[in-house]
């Protein structure tokens, strides 16, 4: 059966850092599809960031390429399978040289964390109840 898959394309300034970066979070690098100008990280079976140099992502787009750390151009979420591993991939990333954004989101049924990787795109975890996705919460 045929699964559809999402390819997140982001600008980095190093990508041999990006590979470091993305590997201490647990991620793998697909080398099949990794130069030194891109690294294919793999975030599960159906989500691959693809970590561009900038001359090569420059390519792909006609504008300006966005700086992620004055400027929001967008926000990847991921989701986690509980509050305990959004803590820990924030952990990892952290310590791996991400910054914190320090916005903890804790609704109960719903939880969120999220930083800036070191090229400053955000990135945030986020853990909701079962029981709440179904609508019995």
């Amino acid at each position: 059966m045929y699964q559809q898959m999402i390819f997140v394309n982001l600008p980095v300034g190093d990508v041999e850092r990006a590979k470091e970066f993305f590997s201490a979070l647990g991620f793998g690098i697909n080398a099949q599809f990794s130069t030194e100008d891109v690294a294919s990280v793999v975030i599960s079976d159906t989500i691959v960031a693809m970590m561009h140099s900038h001359t090569h992502y420059a390519q792909f787009t006609k504008k300006e390429i966005a700086d992620a750390r004055s400027t929001s151009e967008v926000l990847v979420a991921l989701s986690a399978e509980s509050r305990e591993k959004v803590d820990e991939l924030v952990g990892k990333a952290l310590a791996a040289g991400a910054t914190d954004n320090d916005r903890t989101q804790d609704y109960g049924f719903m939880y969120g964390r999220s930083f800036d990787d070191l090229d400053g795109h955000t990135w945030e975890v986020m853990w909701m109840d079962p029981a709440a996705v179904e609508g019995e919460a």
